[in-house]
C-alpha cells in the first residue's frame, strides 16, 4: 500500500470514528435544540448566559491569576535585583527565551481552546475528548523539546548577547533551570486551558494563583539562603519559579480529570491524530509564531540597547516585568472571550459573538487608560521596586512614560486579534503581528536610535501599534461580513 493510499485510509478511519462519535450524541443534541437556548444552556453556559455577566464569569478569575501571574514575575527580578544589576540584567535577557517557551504552549492552547470549544458548541462531544487527549500528547512532546534546547542553547545565546561573562553566568544559571524543568509549564498551561475552554476558569485561576504564591514564597528562600536552604542566587529565582509551575500543572491535571465532567479523559484519545493536530495548528500555529515574533523583537531590541548601555537593556527588561500589570488581565480576558466567541460561533450566535466583543473592548481600553495614568504619573516609584540606580532611574523614567502611550490602541487591538482567533483566521492574526513587531517597530526602531538618540527609540511602539490597529480592523470588518452576519439567516 502506498503512503498516500495510508493518509487516505487513516483520514477515512478518523472521519468515521467522528461521525460515530457524532451519532452518538445526536439524539441527544437533537432534544436539546428542540427546547431552545435554555435547554442549550444547561450544557453549557457560554450559550445562553447574559454576555456582560458571561465575560465576567469566565474573565475575572483568569484576570485575577494572571495578574498573580505577573506579580511573581516582578518579584523574580526584584528580589534578584538586590543581588546586582547584572543579575537583573541577565535576567531580563533571559525573555526572549522564556516569552519563547509561552509563546509555544500558549499559542498552542489557543488553537486547543478554539477548536474543543467549537465542538462543544456542535455537540460532537467525541470530538471534544479527543482533542483534550492530543493536548496532553503535544504537552509531553513540548516537554522534550524545551530539555534539549535546555541542554544546548542557553550558554551560546547569552554569547551572542553580551561579551560580559558575569552577565553570561547568572543567564545561564537562570534559564537552564527553567529550560530543563520545562514540563511544569507545558502541563500547566495546557490544563488551565482545558479548563477554560469548558468554562471551568475559577479552577485554572487557583492553578495559578497556587504557582505564583509558592513562587514569591520560594524566591527569598532559595535565592538567599533562607530557612537552612542554600544561597542559590540567580539560580534560586528559576527553581522557585519551575516549583511553582510543576505544583500547579499537577493541580491543573487533577482538576481536568476530577472535575471537568465535559471531557472524558483516556489513553486511547491521547493517540497522536493527524486531523485533531491540524485542527489545533491552524488557528494555534499562527499564534505560536505571532506570540514568537515578541521573542524576535526582545532579541532585537536588546542587540540595539546594548550597543548604548546594558543598563538601558536593564531599563527595557523591567518596562517589560512592569506592563505585564496592565496587559495580563487584558489577555485573562481574551482567555475567556476565546472560548466563548467560538462557543458562539460553532452554535451560530452571531448577536452574542458581537456583544462580547464590543464589551471586551470596552474594558481592555478602561484598563490600558489606567495603565497609561500610572506609568506617566509614577515611572520614578516603580522603578525604585528593582533597586535602580540613579543611571536606571534616568532613562527607565523615559522608557515608562515615552512607551506607554500606546496602551489604549494596544488594548483595543488585542480584543480584535482575540475574535480572529476564535473564528479559526489565525494567519490574520499572525500578518498583523509580524507586520507590528517586525516589519515596523524593529526598523522604526533601529532608524530612531540612529536619528534621534536612545529615547527616541521609544516612539517606535507607538508608530508599530497604529498600523496594528488598522490592520485588524480591516480584518475583523470583512470576518463579520463574510461569516458572522450570514449566521442571521
Amino acid at each position: 500500500m502506498t503512503e498516500k493510499e495510508n493518509n487516505i485510509t487513516g483520514a477515512e478511519k478518523e472521519k468515521a470514528e467522528n461521525n460515530a462519535g457524532y451519532a452518538e450524541n445526536a439524539g441527544s443534541a437533537k432534544k436539546d435544540a428542540g427546547q431552545g437556548d435554555a435547554a442549550e444552556g444547561k450544557q453549557n453556559i457560554m450559550g445562553y448566559m447574559p454576555c456582560n455577566k458571561l465575560l465576567m464569569t469566565i474573565s475575572l478569575p483568569m484576570m485575577m491569576s494572571m495578574l498573580v501571574q505577573a506579580l511573581y514575575n516582578i518579584v523574580d527580578s526584584v528580589f534578584v535585583a538586590q543581588i546586582s544589576e547584572n543579575a537583573l540584567t541577565a535576567v531580563s535577557l533571559a525573555f526572549p527565551i522564556q516569552s519563547l517557551m509561552i509563546s509555544i504552549v500558549a499559542g498552542t492552547g489557543v488553537g486547543i481552546n478554539s477548536r474543543l470549544s467549537r465542538r462543544l458548541g456542535e455537540k460532537r462531544f467525541r470530538d471534544v475528548n479527543i482533542v483534550a487527549g492530543n493536548a496532553l500528547f503535544l504537552a509531553a512532546v513540548y516537554s522534550v523539546l524545551f530539555f534539549i534546547l535546555g541542554m544546548t542553547v542557553v550558554r551560546p545565546f547569552y554569547a551572542v548577547m553580551t561579551p560580559d561573562l558575569d552577565i553570561q553566568n547568572h543567564g545561564v544559571d537562570y534559564v537552564s533551570v527553567i529550560l530543563l524543568i520545562g514540563f511544569g509549564l507545558a502541563f500547566q498551561m495546557t490544563g488551565e486551558r482545558l479548563l477554560q475552554s469548558t468554562g471551568k476558569t475559577f479552577y485554572s485561576m487557583i492553578t495559578q494563583a497556587t504557582g505564583a504564591i509558592i513562587n514569591i514564597i520560594m524566591d527569598p528562600i532559595m535565592i538567599f539562603g533562607l530557612l537552612g536552604f542554600p544561597a542559590m542566587g540567580t539560580r534560586g529565582a528559576a527553581v522557585a519559579t519551575v516549583l511553582g509551575q510543576c505544583v500547579a500543572g499537577v493541580l491543573a491535571l487533577i482538576f481536568n480529570f476530577k472535575v471537568n465532567k465535559e471531557i472524558e479523559f483516556g489513553l486511547k484519545y491521547c493517540r497522536p491524530r493527524k486531523a485533531t493536530i491540524a485542527g489545533i495548528y491552524t488557528v494555534g500555529f499562527p499564534s505560536i509564531i505571532m506570540q514568537s515574533v515578541s521573542s524576535v523583537m526582545n532579541f532585537g531590541m536588546n542587540k540595539l540597547l546594548l550597543e548604548f548601555s546594558s543598563t538601558a537593556a536593564a531599563a527595557f527588561g523591567v518596562y517589560f516585568k512592569l506592563q505585564s500589570f496592565v496587559f495580563m488581565p487584558i489577555f485573562g480576558m481574551n482567555n475567556g472571550l476565546v472560548p466563548i466567541i467560538s462557543f458562539n460561533f460553532g452554535a451560530r450566535k452571531p448577536e452574542r459573538i458581537k456583544e462580547v466583543f464590543r464589551l471586551g473592548v470596552r474594558y481592555a481600553v478602561c484598563i490600558m487608560v489606567v495603565g497609561l495614568a500610572i506609568f506617566e504619573c509614577f515611572p520614578e516609584q516603580l522603578l525604585k521596586l528593582f533597586n535602580a540606580s540613579d543611571n536606571l532611574l534616568e532613562i527607565g523614567s523615559v522608557t515608562l512614560r515615552v512607551i506607554a502611550i500606546h496602551f489604549p490602541v494596544a488594548g483595543y487591538s488585542i480584543v480584535n486579534m482575540a475574535l480572529l482567533q476564535a473564528t479559526g483566521h489565525g494567519y490574520q492574526s499572525l500578518i498583523v503581528s509580524l507586520t507590528r513587531q517586525i516589519v515596523v517597530l524593529l526598523p522604526v526602531a533601529y532608524i530612531m536610535a540612529a536619528l534621534f538618540g536612545l529615547d527616541a527609540v521609544w516612539l517606535s511602539f507607538l508608530i508599530a501599534e497604529v498600523v496594528a490597529c488598522i490592520m485588524n480592523t480591516y480584518f475583523r470588518r470583512q470576518i463579520v461580513k463574510k461569516e458572522i452576519d450570514p449566521l442571521y439567516d
